[in-house]
């Protein structure tokens, strides 16, 4: 097995419509979460939440298009070239702009092993079809 993995966006396996990219296991990372997300113009189906149940911090870098997150009630501009963290316990919610938003979203538990969950395998099936 090669020390490494290239992979086109595009080209990896989607699951929820074809919005959520399952990277973090195409690529084989095993020690942090990782996805990428491709959501619509002016989608609002994004669902707000934290993470206290499970103490993980995310980064949100947007790739292209734009939009904004709300962190407990603020909104704050998500465009390329900005990098946004997200505390567990912390609510969140996206809102991608009229071009749709395309988000890195890197995530894992302090002090922590990370943990995969299922449906974020490749090859697993797509929850949203249950």
């Amino acid at each position: 097995m090669a020390g490494y993995t290239v992979a086109k966006i595009d080209d990896i396996e989607a699951i929820y419509g074809g919005g959520f990219k399952r990277a973090r296991s195409a690529l084989g990372i095993t020690s942090f979460g990782l996805q990428v997300m491709d959501l619509p113009p002016d989608f609002e189906g994004y669902p707000e939440h934290d993470h206290s149940s499970d103490g993980q911090e995310e980064v949100y870098a947007t790739l292209r298009g734009g939009g904004e997150i709300e962190i407990d009630g603020e909104r704050h501009a998500l465009d390329p070239g900005q990098l946004v963290s997200v505390m567990p316990g912390t609510k969140r919610k996206i809102y991608p702009g009229p071009e749709g938003i395309r988000l890195l979203i890197v995530g894992g538990t302090a002090g922590a092993a990370y943990e995969k969950l299922d449906f974020t395998e490749v090859g697993a099936p797509d929850p949203s079809l249950a």
